[in-house]
């Protein structure tokens, strides 16, 4: 990264794992693997059906790609350390490995929130104006809507990975996490860490109450156009197609939530607790996302069915 620039410090930081749960961490390492491999191949799944099928060459299923991407990006990102360090004590990492890490955790949970804003603006159009869907979200019109998320996602978080690998450490380099988190990487440096301190909250408050306030203001229009819908059958339709969004979203934003503030004022919840929770941030959002999807969207659950159907009918005959 350009902005890495250290004079001193460790070569190295050591990393714990989730604290008070040394002696688990074995056994914790085989749910945390099974998370990963069913995100890894539903994520997969999800790509691999909306590119076959053309008639899922729409924008949501384009928006639906582009958060499975994201989720690979960070299970892949984060998870074979954790299983590394759980299951044979690979418990080091680099400096510049840990900043990078940290880059992809931090920059690309922005740009995820930012692409679960523009689902549900995809869901607004699709609901309170069905008849300009196709000409509002235009090919270009997307194209910039996944540009715009991601740079300001990498813009609000390349600065706070650059302020942390610019910080003098001096002192113990045992980070108390299972990941190089912002925070728990910022406590051990020995120099002035408020920039930091401010910058994080400022930048992280901004972009999530930003974005759930616009998500908020989508789905109570979206409400009130459901509930102004005649036919029994179509409400119950937009009801599906959004509550699989809405679980996504509650899904992505408490856990993420309650990781970043407990990390700086939740001093009376356990460590463990804390760290555990940070952990299943990262692996439960991604294996449920396709799985609810699966679920909630007749054209993906028919696609990634029909080979079964298939060889039903084949058994049959």
């Amino acid at each position: 990264m350009s902005c890495y620039n250290r004079s001193h410090g460790p070569s190295v930081f050591v990393l714990m794992g989730i604290p008070g749960l040394e002696a688990a961490h074995f056994w914790i390492a085989f749910p945390f693997c099974s998370m990963y491999l069913v995100a890894l191949l539903g994520n997969f799944t999800i790509l691999f059906v909306v590119r076959k099928e053309p008639s899922l060459h729409l924008p949501m299923y384009y928006f639906l790609c582009m958060l499975a991407t994201l989720d690979l990006v960070l299970t892949t990102s984060t998870v074979p350390k954790i299983l590394g360090l759980f299951w044979f004590h690979s418990n080091t990492i680099g400096f510049e490995a840990c900043v990078i890490q940290m880059f992809f955790i931090h920059g690309f949970s922005a740009v995820e929130s930012g692409v679960l804003l523009a689902m549900a603006f995809d869901r607004y159009v699709a609901i309170c104006a069905p008849l300009r869907y196709t000409t509002i979200l235009t090919s270009s019109v997307i194209a910039k809507i996944a540009c715009a998320a991601f740079v300001r996602g990498i813009g609000f978080m390349t600065p706070l990975t650059c302020m942390v690998s610019r910080l003098p450490y001096c002192g113990p380099n045992v980070i108390a996490h299972s990941y190089c988190e912002h925070m728990a990487v910022v406590k051990l440096a020995c120099g002035d860490t408020t920039p930091n301190n401010i910058y994080g909250i400022t930048a992280a408050t901004f972009v999530v109450g930003s974005d759930s306030i616009f998500i908020a203001v989508s789905y109570v229009l979206i409400l009130r156009a459901v509930l102004g819908l005649s036919s029994k059958e179509a409400r119950q339709k937009s009801f599906g197609t959004c509550g699989s969004h809405i679980c996504v979203i509650l899904i992505f934003y408490t856990p993420a939530l309650f990781s970043f503030y407990t990390q700086r004022w939740g001093h009376n919840i356990p460590a463990h607790v804390h760290i555990l929770l940070a952990d299943l941030y990262l692996l439960v959002p991604p294996m449920l996302n396709p799985i609810i999807y699966g679920m909630k969207t007749k054209q993906i659950r028919e696609q990634v069915l029909k080979p079964f159907y298939h060889k039903g009918a084949q058994i049959e005959s």
